[in-house]
């Protein structure tokens, strides 16, 4: 199979970015190509033509590539519930609700058949593939069973480029400490170095590359100038806060409530492009201040966020602000939050089925305070 894949030092390092900019090149020397991800890890979707769900880097890799998105390009992507359980998405369709411990045991095995019957549709389609990695390769206790990193540049026999980020700090470290932690063999199949994020002068670092390929051994292809705004999906934390950060306060104020299992945070962005409109994140009741509307987002465990807030004080501050008039908008799980009783039965959100008196909103006439974020 043709093809190259991005690997990171870290998350957040790129990878997705760098991912994008190569289907848009091989796609303007006249290739056909597609992206790959084997497993993704958000609570964001993009939606292909047949309706089903993959992530949205994915969705947007393929857009640079030419081509219509599909199932294959990200056939696994997960989405957190909790702290330890995530819904899988397989082929664009959920299939069950595991812990990581369940995951590893339980679907690792499935997980490679999938990503085996992918690779091969996507042979038979596309002359090259741009492949991309999650996180750190070298997670020493997830390597054994991985299905996203250099197990699956194994499978597809293609080359690997590790990407590192200095905007952090430490890329030095970060790429040596990756490349040793690696086996000989999959040492082997990295074949460039790409820095990334660099702000500044870049003929500042110019004295670290020769210095890097000749500790490493391995060339460094280039050194890439940060770029921001350039809208193209991360999957974590990190990226959800950088999108967001940095904005001067603008005519109108919008506040966006940052829930810890926060889904489709992308609704929102739209408003990056408004002139007139600041757009924040608020997770605390001291950033509530005077927005000019308020935003509840999607989430993908709306009981747990519910609670949350709760318990952070910010309900409180949302409470009177809606009784002096406020402008308070709910999306998805944020609008059941709106609601005057929520239930989950069956545990489709909490996980855990609750019955009569122990639901969490109790089916009584007079339901005690707190059901609702406004109660």
């Amino acid at each position: 199979m043709k093809g190259i894949m991005i690997q990171g030092t870290a998350s957040d390092v790129g990878k997705s970015f760098i991912a994008t900019a190569f289907c848009a090149i091989f796609h303007q020397l006249g290739y056909k190509v597609a992206p790959f991800k084997s497993q993704n890890m958000s609570n964001n979707s993009y939606v292909t033509l047949d309706g089903r769900k993959i992530g949205r880097a994915q969705g947007i890799q393929a857009e640079a590539a030419g081509t219509a998105a599909s199932v294959y390009m990200n056939l696994i992507l997960l989405k957190p519930k909790s702290d330890c359980t995530s819904e899988i998405v397989l082929l664009g369709k959920s299939y069950e609700t595991l812990g990581g411990q369940a995951y590893r045991e339980k679907f690792y095995l499935k997980g490679l058949e999938a990503i085996q019957l992918s690779l091969e549709k996507l042979s038979e389609q596309y002359d090259f593939l741009v492949m991309e990695g999650a996180g750190s390769p070298v997670e020493i206790n997830l390597k054994d069973r991985e299905l996203v990193n250099m197990k699956v540049a194994e499978l597809a026999d293609v080359p690997v480029i590790l990407v590192a980020d200095i905007d952090r700090g430490g890329v030095s470290a970060s790429i040596i400490g990756t490349l040793e932690l690696f086996s000989e063999e999959e040492r082997s199949r990295v074949k460039g170095i790409i820095i990334n994020k660099f702000r500044g002068d870049l003929s500042l670092f110019q004295p670290g590359v020769p210095w890097l390929e000749e500790r490493t051994g391995i060339k460094v292809l280039g050194v890439v100038s940060y770029v921001s705004g350039h809208m193209i999906e991360g999957e974590d934390s990190l990226s959800l806060t950088e999108r967001f950060a940095n904005q001067n306060r603008r005519e109108i104020d919008i506040a966006v409530v940052k829930l810890p299992y926060i889904s489709n945070y992308t609704d929102v962005e739209p408003f990056l492009f408004e002139e007139d409109v600041s757009i924040r994140l608020v997770s605390g009741p001291d950033e509530f201040g005077e927005p000019d509307a308020l935003l509840i987002p999607g989430t993908r465990s709306t009981i747990h966020d519910l609670q949350q807030l709760k318990n952070s004080g910010l309900a409180q501050k949302i409470k009177p602000y809606n009784e002096t008039g406020g402008t308070i908008i709910g999306i998805c799980g944020g609008y059941q939050m709106l609601s005057r009783y929520l239930y989950d039965k069956a545990g489709s959100d909490t996980g855990v089925g609750y019955r009569g008196e122990r639901t969490l909103c109790r089916r009584i006439q007079h339901p005690p305070s707190g059901h609702n974020i406004l109660s």
